[in-house]
């Protein structure tokens, strides 16, 4: 597995959220934080 540097910016993806909808990383690039949370043991 890779390490991850403090300030570098993330690549670019896409999942769907609860509803099925499309949201990419690059929706929120001019929002000043953004929490990503990945649960693996949810299905």
């Amino acid at each position: 597995m890779s390490s991850i540097s403090l300030n570098t910016p993330a690549p670019d993806f896409t999942l769907s959220d609860f509803s099925g909808k499309a949201v990419s990383l690059s929706d929120f690039r001019e929002k000043a934080n953004v929490v990503l949370v990945m649960n693996r043991g949810f299905l």
